[in-house]
């Protein structure tokens, strides 16, 4: 199966009203083409999960600013305003996780676990609504686990199989996202034959990827 298709096609897989993880931490290591081409589809309505919202001009953030987000499930948002203004003007939910718990709701999600227990959040708001599970005299909140429509990635260098390897700190959340998504689609820097890349420096597996696009390298 050839898995190189073009930004067009790849951005068919997203409609109205899908939840989308993101990959990237503050636009490191987000594919900022397919952001661009899903800002000028003008597909609305999403829900968005990732560290943060980036910066009004950059990554996901240029979504957030077209009014194309419902809702987003972030562990910051403090470096994009119109991310702040939309929530207290409740024109957008939006639902802040400590990071660890993000990423573990993540990986969660991804390796077919049911929840997980952490003392992260406990006598603060973090804990509302949540259950409660009390170990050896301890509390720790009951957190579920987070998956997705699809999945947005950023790789440095992909073969054609669609094994990943991440250029330093671009690599984050993307590992995460990519075993929690049903469609997993990766934007590549540089495209490489099959066995280009060492065994060893592949760091999400190509059995994960669904759809590659780019390699302007």
């Amino acid at each position: 199966m050839n898995k190189i298709i073009s930004i067009e096609a790849a951005i068919d897989n997203i409609k109205d009203g899908m939840t989308i993880m993101i990959g990237g931490f503050l636009g490191v290591g987000t594919p900022h083409k397919i952001v661009d081409a899903l800002v000028e589809k003008g597909v609305k309505d999403l829900t968005i999960i990732a560290n943060d919202t980036a910066f009004p001009e950059i990554g996901l953030g240029k979504l957030i600013v077209n009014k194309q987000v419902k809702k987003v499930i972030a562990s910051h948002i403090g470096t994009n305003a119109e991310t702040g203004r939309q929530m207290n003007e409740k024109e957008m939910e939006v639902d802040l996780v400590p990071q660890g718990t993000l990423a573990e709701q993540v990986r969660a999600g991804g390796s077919g676990l049911g929840g997980f227990l952490t003392p992260t959040g406990i006598g603060t708001v973090v804990e509302e609504g949540k259950r409660k599970i009390e170990i050896d005299g301890k509390e720790y909140l009951l957190e579920l686990p987070l998956r997705a429509d699809v999945a947005l990635l950023a790789g440095s260098i992909v073969d054609k199989k669609g094994n990943i390897y991440y250029n330093k700190s671009t690599r984050n959340f993307n590992p995460l996202i990519a075993m929690a998504a049903d469609t997993v689609i990766v934007e590549a820097e540089e495209i490489v034959e099959i066995g280009e890349i060492d065994p060893n420096n592949v760091m999400t597996p190509g059995i994960f990827i669904d759809y590659i696009v780019g390699g302007a390298k």
